[in-house]
């Protein structure tokens, strides 16, 4: 894609943003599709005639394991009679044919009964719920605090990296990450090495708790964006005490919002959230299948 794609797919996004109140493309496609996407990567565009402008996105990546897809329709052609969501869904799904197949998630936020029957459709299932949860901050919990340090780009990469890769070694998006997936979010404008906190035991790093604050969301939103605890540590209450790390630096910007993701299925992690006071705002929704290959 060269620049004026980018830009032209840009524009949908913001106008779909303003629309819907919450961003249509997840970050991992997001950085695919302005850094260059790496292989499996496709993206399709449906236009109002032959050179009229956007009214459709679609973006595939091909993932650890399965196929990330997303469909973004503007709002004025989201009905059933302009099936442009249909239209840019068999497309993709073609390409993925193409390329040899395979497990596919289709990610929908705030998902609807059209979605549904889109993905129906499609030969797509319901599969995976993600909660979005939100709790207000600065927050009073009696459980004891770890001691934690800001991480340092250029040097505790590989450190990070193992124990993410370990502590997700069977998550669709989160596993698998390598030194260029780390750099990539690094380079992006929203990072900031304080406010992603390490703790460490022995010697060794141990939990993690990476923060991400959306300025321009109403309110301004402070996110536990990665939690990772290494195998070796489970047990012993690192994932409650790097959650209220990450949340007391966030009160400390004066944020007054705290947000995460969790898998709806993740009875343990939903607990520990509805503990800590947060409360589900909003599901995305996966709907999954398996694309055979092309003959």
């Amino acid at each position: 894609m060269g620049e004026s794609d980018i830009a032209e797919v840009s524009e949908l996004l913001h106008a779909v943003t303003v629309a819907d109140g919450h961003r249509p493309l997840g970050e991992h496609k997001w950085l695919d599709l302005v850094h260059g996407g790496r292989k499996g990567f496709a993206g399709f565009v449906a236009r109002d005639g032959r050179e009229g402008p956007l009214v459709g996105y679609a973006q595939l990546s091909r993932g650890h394991q399965t196929w990330g897809l997303e469909v973004v329709i503007r709002p004025d052609h989201r009905t059933s009679a302009h099936e442009v969501g249909t239209t840019l869904l068999e497309a993709a799904l073609r390409e993925i044919r193409r390329q040899g197949g395979g497990h596919v998630h289709l990610w929908v936020p705030k998902p609807t009964a059209d979605t549904d029957a889109m993905a129906a459709g499609a030969g797509l299932g319901r599969g995976r719920d993600l909660f979005q949860m939100r709790r207000s901050l600065p927050i009073e919990d009696d459980h004891p605090r770890v001691e934690t340090r800001p991480f340092e780009p250029g040097a505790d990469e590989s450190a990070w990296l193992a124990v993410n890769n370990r502590a997700f070694a069977s998550h669709p998006e989160q596993g698998n990450w390598d030194l260029d997936t780390l750099l990539e979010r690094e380079s992006e404008s929203w990072f900031d090495a304080e406010g992603f906190l390490l703790h460490e035991r022995d010697g060794r790093l141990a939990a993690s708790c990476w923060t991400k604050v959306h300025r321009g969301e109403r309110p301004p939103l402070g996110e536990i964006y990665v939690i990772s605890v290494d195998p070796d540590f489970q047990g012993l209450g690192l994932g409650h005490a790097l959650v209220l790390a990450g949340l007391d630096h966030l009160a400390g910007t004066d944020l007054t919002v705290g947000m995460l993701y969790v898998d709806a299925a993740n009875d343990a992690a939903v607990g520990l959230y509805r503990h800590l006071g947060f409360e589900v705002d909003h599901v995305d929704r996966a709907y999954t299948g398996d694309v055979p290959t092309a003959d």
